[in-house]
């Protein structure tokens, strides 16, 4: 921890309502540190603490945050879809998706969300506003963070996406997992040997995959062959934010492409998360980006 952090240490009292993160690991989250900058910043007696909730602990864990009543938590790796039976309601969005990562108490349950949509378009509708009709996304990668990315694609009314995934059996679940979903025709799959044909079509590239995610600094989704079939002016996007840039991103951008890395999807959705559970219609999230990079030091 830093020296900037301590100012956002704040006293805790008998009053002070909960928020968290549950995930397995969860150490590694940054979720607290940029959530607790913002409830700082806006004096609210509220603290967010991160669970480690072990799989079989699961349905456990939940009905303790009920009985303390905890106000609303984060949903990380690997409870998004093991959550979905142990709660009252799940938004359109989350449904449609098939995964949660914001859960809040109403009630006598818990409602669930996903703002992992709103967190990866915000930056592509505010700094490159343009008609995202016309446009084509590759996505690299069948995961579940593949599925926030198609969800916000079609959001954004993308004229073609195309998943691109190495394992055709996962690909093939991946198609499949949609087909009760109101998304189901609205992209593509393709095994990885057809990326020379997709890629020169890619107005927005983006990389779901956790290749190039510290420590392995020095490795790419993508061979200097393939990235060098990006069109200039394309935009590639980067849900890893460590290293900055990542070897994906300084790639891209030796081809002219316009560079996003994942710190700003991880500030956005967390910012969603926050209005959501205070019921606010602003949240600081200037401070919430400038608390995460002191805390990288970026």
């Amino acid at each position: 921890m830093n020296n900037q952090d301590h100012n956002y240490c704040q006293q805790i009292t008998g009053k002070s309502k909960l928020l968290g993160v549950i995930g397995y690991p969860v150490e590694h989250s940054l979720s607290p540190v940029m959530h607790n900058a913002a409830l700082s910043k806006l004096g609210l007696d509220y603290v967010y603490l991160p669970f480690p909730i072990a799989p079989e602990n699961l349905e456990t864990a939940i009905a303790g945050f009920a009985a303390i009543g905890i106000v609303g938590f984060s949903v990380t790796i690997p409870h998004k879809q093991a959550i979905l039976p142990l709660l009252t309601e799940i938004s359109p969005i989350a449904q449609a998706i098939g995964a949660v990562n914001t859960v809040t108490r109403q009630g006598d349950g818990w409602v669930g969300t996903n703002t992992d949509v709103e967190g990866f378009i915000a930056p592509l509708q505010t700094t490159y506003q343009q008609d995202w009709s016309q446009k084509k996304a590759v996505i690299l990668g069948n995961g579940g963070a593949a599925r926030a990315v198609v969800a916000g694609c079609i959001q954004l009314g993308l004229a073609e996406i195309h998943v691109v995934g190495r394992n055709i059996y996962k690909l093939k679940d991946f198609r499949q997992s949609w087909e009760n979903s109101p998304f189901a025709d609205k992209f593509q799959v393709h095994a990885w040997e057809e990326l020379p044909n997709l890629i020169p079509q890619a107005n927005l590239l983006v990389n779901t995959t956790p290749i190039g995610m510290y420590p392995h600094v020095d490795q790419s989704p993508l061979s200097g062959e393939e990235m060098v079939k990006l069109p200039s002016g394309a935009i590639a996007y980067d849900l890893i934010y460590i290293p900055k840039p990542t070897k994906f991103l300084h790639q891209a951008e030796e081809q002219g492409a316009i560079p996003i890395d994942g710190l700003e999807m991880l500030v956005q959705q967390g910012a969603a998360a926050l209005k959501i559970w205070l019921q606010e219609e602003k949240v600081p999230v200037a401070q919430m980006r400038q608390a995460l990079q002191n805390h990288l030091g970026i």
